[in-house]
């Protein structure tokens, strides 16, 4: 990791003095998606302005020393391989390949209980070395954390989140919800009556929500210490802007789409597929698909049928380096999934100057805006494909409709979610979690209005 400066400036304009913070954050891994990738972000942002020392699973060990850290100065690593890797098979057999996300989280919470008792008894000694613990991952609020129970006892300001989760399953696609096998969200709610739910709030300083559904899930009684900050931001470094479009630059071609996600069933990669398929025939479009997952075989099988397949890429799934590579070439970002919490790629679309395609539901419609994106109504699968359709014939009728729309992104995306911003906005949280600042940070939900240019 590279020296950091003593202080960084947040934005109400005053100077943090480097902390030294102990991040709980059991997904942590730069080389992974989702969750492990959100827990490297937190933590490497966080590093460039404070003392961080990361807790983590034994399993990012090689990555993680790959990146510089070093176990036991940098990071502490937890093994419970033992107990998670039986939880994992547990629920791949139980809900299948699709993962089944709520039965994971819920099966892993012995695992995780079993991961922070492991850290405390190793950490303990060193606890008076920390000005404050921020627990980072795991994002599911179904997860209690002993951890801030112990910190309180000790005078130790602790900090929960992003929490992610809260977004109900669109009432449009119930076959969706039984494919991906999580039959155990329909008792979401009971999740507040796991042992430790309400003695983690109860002890937290400061709890984070990633986004609006979240937020408005936090009981009353734990609003008063809840700021909501969406979970994903981007580093430029990652995805720099590509260059700037004109309208010449979709002269005498088809518009080129990226679809970039887990090929599982409610990212509905196979929407897109009908929605595009008659300008993919015809030659006015192509479309590469990023990712990997066990819907890709029956997609492949659609694309034949539709006859579509000249037109159509499927890459695999690919290193960051290489899904910048792609994107910056491409016009439109074709991502119709039907239940999205974050939508980091929508960001990642947005910074490169490439057009958002996407539903008008959860993480994506947040994270965007009518200046910069189509947001596609969300409705039965019929009405949707069709709404979907529309909204590619009219890009393909007038390209040049893209052009304000991709600088109103890449303006959205640097001046809203990049994580030098998201850290600065930590930073204030942390400030008011130690009692250095009297007044509660939040920003309310300034991210729904772009920024004035």
């Amino acid at each position: 990791m590279t020296a950091s400066p003593a202080g960084t400036s947040t934005q109400d304009g005053s100077t943090a003095q480097r902390m030294k913070i102990l991040v709980l954050a059991e997904s942590c891994n730069p080389e992974w998606f989702s969750a492990p990738l959100i827990g490297w972000s937190y933590y490497e942002a966080l590093s460039r302005v404070a003392d961080v020392h990361l807790v983590t699973r034994v399993r990012n060990r090689a990555a993680l020393e790959r990146h510089g850290l070093k176990e036991g100065r940098d990071y502490t690593a937890i093994d419970t391989e033992f107990l998670f890797k039986p939880m994992e098979r547990l629920v791949h057999l139980i809900s299948g390949p699709n993962k089944g996300w709520a039965i994971l989280m819920g099966l892993s919470i012995p695992s995780y209980l079993l991961f922070e008792r492991i850290a405390w008894r190793r950490l303990k000694p060193r606890m008076h070395q920390f000005d404050l613990v921020h627990r980072i991952t795991p994002v599911s609020p179904t997860v209690p954390s002993p951890f801030a129970q112990w910190c309180r006892k000790l005078g130790i300001p602790f900090v929960l989140g992003p929490l992610n989760g809260g977004l109900a399953w669109p009432k449009e696609f119930p076959d969706l919800r039984k494919q991906e096998g999580e039959w155990l969200s329909y008792f979401r709610s009971l999740f507040r009556c796991v042992p430790g739910y309400r003695a983690t709030r109860d002890a937290a300083s400061a709890i984070i929500a990633g986004g609006e559904s979240a937020y408005r899930e936090i009981p009353k009684r734990w609003k008063n210490k809840t700021i909501y900050i969406p979970e994903n931001a981007i580093d430029p470094q990652r995805f720099p802007p590509s260059p700037k479009r004109t309208a010449q630059d979709y002269a005498n071609r088809p518009i080129r789409a990226v679809f970039l996600g887990r090929l599982v069933p409610y990212k509905a990669c196979d929407i897109l597929l009908e929605a595009a398929a008659e300008l993919l025939r015809e030659g006015r479009m192509t479309l590469t698909i990023i990712g990997s997952g066990p819907e890709e075989e029956r997609l492949r099988k659609l694309v034949a049928q539709l006859a579509i397949g000249s037109a159509v890429t499927f890459t695999g799934e690919l290193p960051h380096q290489r899904v910048a590579e792609h994107l910056v070439g491409a016009d439109i970002l074709t991502f119709p999934s039907i239940h999205e919490f974050g939508g980091a790629v929508v960001l990642e679309a947005m910074t490169m100057g490439v057009v958002p395609v996407i539903a008008d539901y959860g993480g994506p419609a947040e994270l965007a805006s009518p200046q910069c994106a189509f947001l596609v109504p969300l409705k039965e699968r019929a009405p949707y494909i069709a709404a979907y359709k529309a909204a590619l014939h009219g890009i393909v009728a007038d390209p040049t409709c893209l052009l304000p729309l991709s600088d109103n992104g890449r303006y959205r995306a640097e001046h809203l979610f990049t994580w030098p911003q998201k850290v600065a906005q930590i930073v204030s949280v942390y400030e008011w979690a130690m009692g250095k600042k009297s007044q509660r940070p939040d920003w309310g939900m300034p991210f729904r209005d772009d920024p004035a240019p």
